[in-house]
């Protein structure tokens, strides 16, 4: 990890090169799916009479986000038209919008929960093989001095794709139906593969498997033969922990306290989404000013803080503007480490194998918000909402006790 960081003149360039721009976009692309089986799916269940228990089981849904590495290493080895990176990309994107429109045909009805489930966990599967090669594209596109800011606007053009399914979803479907709106996004989905077949294609680096079982074996074994492998996926499993546990039942939690959808759509996805925004490109600017190290023990106490604040929104009277303040703070930190936490797990990859090893940590990542937020809806529920929210934010600890070491950890490896 390069110690040399550019001046601000430099700094500045970056963000309006197009290679940013390219950051921007695909990150667009890998953000708009993972809300329509997130939150906009557990409105859509619970206008459809779904219990919390059932709501908070649909996470599960997001497995494949956590199991993403085991079939990473066929992005890395294979190469169909018109190159490896954007080849993979266009497929992928294709088949996510056909799953978002098998789930649009689909209802949250006792007969029909399966099919729900099913078409849901399609969509997962397709999106998580999009987010391997994006992932992989930035790795391979970007200088390391870049990643901390490109991991920026890619986490910025990620929350887009948010706001566009997350706020934009939850109003089409107060206007129009759930099912609409899911055939709009699948349309969506569709032209972003336009950006794909513009970007240009990644040089290919030197060393890179040559076989699918160098595919398989070679990415493991680089990464496992360092010291401190495994303590670094503990951090990468803990650092935002419990952030997202609280995210997997905001939008429940905002329902059952008063609000109506389209006050969550135009409060918490359209304001929040300017907050993060601010939080994604502060937080890539600080990133190549004082480090990403450094970077990652401000913005991780800056987001635990922040879930307390659910804890004062439970326990208030309905007041828009409680609910905008607080949406506004966990954004902005929300955006910031996340931006650090990115470009940290870049960094630690092998460009020969990038697919492959982004995917082992990026897994591990998706871990929390897929196992971890299952049973969510079981603590809500038992715990109440300022007690579980209190959990989450005590559950981020861990993660912050660990980062002295794995900081010593990758400051001791070589560059990739």
């Amino acid at each position: 990890m390069s110690g040399l960081r550019p001046s601000w003149s430099e700094t500045l360039l970056a963000v309006f090169s197009g290679r940013m721009l390219i950051a921007l976009l695909m990150g667009f692309a890998s953000g708009l799916p993972l809300l329509l089986i997130g939150s906009v799916l557990q409105a859509w269940l619970k206008d459809g009479g779904v219990d919390l228990t059932r709501i908070g089981l649909f996470a599960l849904v997001g497995l494949p986000y956590t199991l993403k590495f085991l079939w990473s290493p066929l992005f890395d080895r294979f190469a169909p038209p018109p190159g490896r990176r954007r080849g993979w990309l266009a497929l992928t994107q294709f088949a996510v919008a056909g799953a978002l429109l098998l789930l649009a045909a689909t209802q949250p009805s006792a007969d029909e929960l399966g099919w729900v489930m099913l078409a849901s966990l399609l969509v997962a599967l397709f999106s998580a093989s999009q987010d391997i090669v994006v992932d992989a594209y930035r790795r391979e596109s970007l200088q390391e001095a870049e990643l901390g800011l490109g991991s920026a606007m890619y986490v910025n053009g990620y929350r887009l794709g948010m706001l566009l399914a997350g706020g934009g979803g939850l109003i089409l479907a107060d206007w129009l139906s759930f099912g609409t709106m899911y055939r709009i996004m699948a349309m969506c989905m569709i032209a972003c593969i336009a950006v794909t077949l513009l970007a240009p294609e990644p040089p290919l680096p030197e060393g890179r498997p040559r076989t699918l079982r160098e595919a398989v074996v070679l990415p493991f074994r680089d990464y496992f033969s360092r010291q401190g492998a495994w303590l670094i996926l503990a951090f990468i499993l803990l650092y935002k922990l419990g952030d997202t546990m609280a995210s997997a039942m905001t939008t429940p939690f905002y329902l059952d306290i008063g609000y109506s959808k389209t006050e969550i759509g135009t409060v918490v996805k359209l304001f929040g989404f300017w907050a993060t925004i601010a939080g994604g490109t502060l937080g890539g600017l600080w990133i190549m000013r004082v480090g990403t190290h450094r970077a990652l023990w401000l913005f991780g106490f800056g987001q635990m803080l922040s879930t307390l604040g659910f804890v004062v929104l439970a326990l208030m009277p309905h007041h828009v503007g409680a609910l905008a303040t607080v949406v506004a703070v966990e954004n902005l930190t929300a955006g910031m480490g996340t931006a650090a936490f990115v470009g940290f797990m870049a960094a630690l990859t092998d460009r020969r194998f990038t697919a492959t090893q982004y995917a082992l940590l990026s897994s591990l990542m998706g871990v929390p918000r897929v196992l971890l937020s299952a049973p969510t809806g079981w603590f809500a529920e038992i715990l109440g909402w300022p007690g579980f929210f209190l959990l989450c934010t005590l559950i981020a600890i861990p993660g912050l006790l660990l980062l002295r070491r794995v900081i010593a950890l990758a400051v001791a490896q070589p560059e990739k």
